[in-house]
């Protein structure tokens, strides 16, 4: 594979300690991982900011904790990209400090933000120019002219909608822009979901608001969320199509995590990320490592 291909994983803090294992492996064993795959950001959020939006993340990371985190992630020449997303922000929001606190620890013009609202996004290319700045998925945009519309303005990449995975007419449109779009590999949602904008909404008032009581009726919590029942998902790309993706000059690859179990999350890397043959192997050295790290912090 001549491309370079870039990867975006999941979980920034809550699958940090995978998260930093994947990428020590990948320099101590490049032969076990596919080759021309970079990771090219961890996304995600630190507990309680309540810019977050897409999964709502309680708690409070100290500011020692923040720095130490973004540093093991750009050490490793991987971004960190914030995943603010909620779709309920206001202006009385921008002021919040430990979001700023956040996002000053993290200007160096390396990381990145992923938005989704006007009022936040105006802000952070105001305050905080150095952050490459990223269209979210969960604007929803469906439509080619609006797709289009979207790749006119100045983002670094455009998340694309899972539901447009397969689309052949809106993949050949999106072609010429095709190393700015972003594909999700491994959503497990359910295709044309009529809640999806209402399942951010809530999780973003959670998140606002702090309640982990707010209810939510998804019309499909009872599926599986095994990473072996993903793979039946219509919006799921196999490791075989993503070739095509690729020779098509698609280079950025997102994989799914947020709110789904480690080993949900640890399953999809072994699949995208690991050869075949290699994949038992890897898979022993994370689960070696994490239990040693685990047993250490229980000392």
């Amino acid at each position: 594979m001549k491309k370079e291909v870039y990867w975006h994983l999941p979980g920034l803090c809550t699958f940090r300690f995978l998260n930093q294992i994947l990428l020590n492996l990948m320099e101590k064993y490049p032969d076990c991982f596919r080759k021309g795959y970079k990771i090219g950001s961890i996304y995600g959020t630190f507990p309680g900011a309540i810019w977050n939006g897409g999964r709502a993340v309680f708690g409070m990371t100290a500011k020692g904790d923040i720095e130490k985190i973004i540093r093991a992630y750009n050490s490793k020449k991987v971004a960190v990209r914030f995943t603010w997303t909620n779709s309920l922000l206001e202006e009385k929001h921008l002021s919040d400090t430990y979001c700023n606190l956040i996002m000053r620890l993290a200007s160096n013009g390396m990381n990145q933000v992923l938005v989704n609202k006007p009022v936040l996004e105006e802000y952070i290319r105001r305050e905080y120019p150095r952050f490459k700045i990223i269209s979210s998925t969960t604007k929803r945009i469906l439509d080619r002219d609006e797709l289009l519309a979207e790749l006119a303005k100045d983002y670094y990449l455009i998340v694309l909608d899972y539901d447009l995975n397969h689309n052949e007419k809106i993949l050949a449109l999106l072609e010429p822009y095709a190393s700015k779009i972003e594909i999700m590999v491994n959503e497990i949602c359910v295709p044309g979901c009529k809640k999806r904008l209402e399942h951010y909404r809530n999780q973003s008032q959670a998140q606002l608001e702090f309640d982990t009581t707010l209810p939510f009726r998804c019309p499909h919590d009872t599926r599986n969320r095994s990473f072996s029942e993903c793979r039946k998902r219509p919006a799921f790309i196999s490791n075989d199509e993503i070739d095509s993706y690729i020779e098509r000059g698609y280079v950025n690859f997102k994989i799914v995590g947020r709110g789904l179990s480690q080993e949900f999350v640890k399953q999809s890397y072994l699949y995208f990320l690991v050869n075949e043959q290699d994949r038992e192997f890897i898979s022993e050295k994370i689960d070696k490592t994490l239990h040693e790290l685990m047993t250490q912090m229980h000392k």
